[in-house]
C-alpha cells in the first residue's frame, strides 16, 4: 500500500531523510518510532505530499504521492500541529474537508457526535489540545480515507478516549481495510495495537518487521552459571545487544532466535537459565543502543 523507497530531504546542508525505504502492507497498523530529530514527521510529511523529495519516491499503490490529487483524496492525516482556521468552529472545517474529500460521510460525522460529545459552533482555537484532537478525529474519520497517517496521534488525550479512538481505528481497519501509519513515542501503545513497526535513527530505517517477527529476532535472558561467568558477548555465534549482572543473575539482551540461543548456552552448563519476554520500548533501546543511542550514565 505505501512504499518508500530512497527517500532523501535535506534542509540547509542537514540530511534529515538518508536513503529512506518503508514498505507498508496494506490493512496494516504500522508504527514508525525512533528518538528525537530521527526524520519521523518529515517522512510522513513526504507521504502526505507536503515536502517534495531530493530524491527518491513516497508512493501510495504505486503512485507518487507529490501533487498527485487522486492519491491525497484517499489519504488522510492527523499531524501533531493540526490546521485549522483561525475563526473556525467544527461545522466550519467539516464543510471545508467535504470540499476536498468527495467520499465525506455525513451519516458518520453525525453518529460521531455522540463519541466525541463535543460544541461543533465552538470555535476550535479555544478548544483545549485534547479536544482540539477529537476534532481532528472526529473529521479525518469522516474522510473515509483508504490510508490514515497520524503523527503522535492520542498526544493530550485521556485514557478513556485514547481507548475510543483506537477501538475506532482499529474498526476501520478490520472492516474497510484501512492501513495506518503512526509515529508516537508511547510504545506501550504501539505494542497493543500495531502488527508492523519501523526504527529510525538519523534519517535512517534501521529495521522495520512484524511486530511478532521482531519480538522473536530479540530475546532476553537471565543466566546463572556455576563458577566464573563466560565472555559470551565476544563469542562467536552471540549477536549480544546488551549485558548486565546483579550478584551472580547475569541478563543479556541477544538477537536471534530463542531456541537456538538457548541450545548454545546449555553447552556452558548453566544452574539457571530463563527468557523472559521484551517489550517493545526495550527493544527499541536496546536496538538504538547499538547505534550511540544508548542510555548514559551521568554523574552530578
Amino acid at each position: 500500500m505505501i512504499e518508500v523507497r530512497g527517500l532523501v530531504k535535506t534542509f540547509d546542508g542537514f540530511r534529515a531523510l538518508d536513503g529512506v525505504d518503508v514498505t507498508v502492507p496494506k490493512g496494516a497498523i504500522y508504527g514508525l518510532v525512533g528518538p528525537n530529530g530521527a526524520g519521523k514527521t518529515t517522512l510522513l510529511r513526504h507521504l502526505t505530499g507536503v515536502y517534495r523529495p531530493d530524491a527518491g519516491t513516497a508512493r501510495v499503490d504505486g503512485q507518487d504521492v507529490w501533487e498527485n490529487p487522486a492519491v491525497k483524496v484517499r489519504l488522510a492525516s492527523i499531524p501533531d500541529d493540526w490546521f485549522y482556521f483561525m475563526q473556525a468552529d467544527i461545522r466550519d472545517m467539516m464543510r471545508y474537508y467535504r470540499g476536498f474529500y468527495p467520499q465525506f460521510n455525513m451519516e458518520r460525522y453525525e453518529k460521531l457526535k455522540s463519541v466525541f460529545e463535543l460544541n461543533e459552533k465552538q470555535a476550535i482555537r479555544r478548544m483545549s489540545k485534547g479536544m482540539q484532537k477529537q476534532a481532528a478525529f472526529w473529521l479525518a474519520m469522516c474522510c473515509m480515507p483508504d490510508c490514515l497517517i497520524l503523527d503522535e496521534p492520542v498526544d493530550g488525550l485521556d485514557p478513556v478516549m485514547r481507548r475510543q479512538v483506537w477501538g475506532l481505528i482499529m474498526q476501520d481497519v478490520a472492516e474497510r481495510g484501512t492501513t495506518v501509519l503512526v509515529s508516537s513515542h508511547n510504545l506501550r501503545e504501539l505494542e497493543d495495537v500495531c502488527d508492523h513497526v519501523g526504527i529510525m535513527n538519523k534519517g535512517k530505517v534501521l529495521l522495520e518487521r512484524s511486530l511478532s517477527e521482531l519480538q522473536d529476532n530479540t530475546v532476553k535472558i537471565q543466566i546463572v552459571f556455576s563458577g566464573e561467568p563466560p565472555a559470551i558477548a565476544g563469542t562467536e555465534g552471540f549477536h549480544v545487544l546488551h549485558e548486565s549482572a546483579v550478584g551472580r543473575v547475569h541478563t543479556i539482551i541477544f538477537r536471534g532466535a530463542q531456541h537456538e540461543l538457548e541450545e548454545r548456552l546449555a553447552a556452558y552448563q548453566p544452574i539457571f537459565m530463563e527468557a523472559v519476554p521484551l517489550t517493545l520500548e526495550e527493544i527499541f533501546i536496546y536496538e538504538l543502543g547499538g547505534a550511540d543511542y544508548a542510555v548514559k550514565d551521568i554523574i552530578l
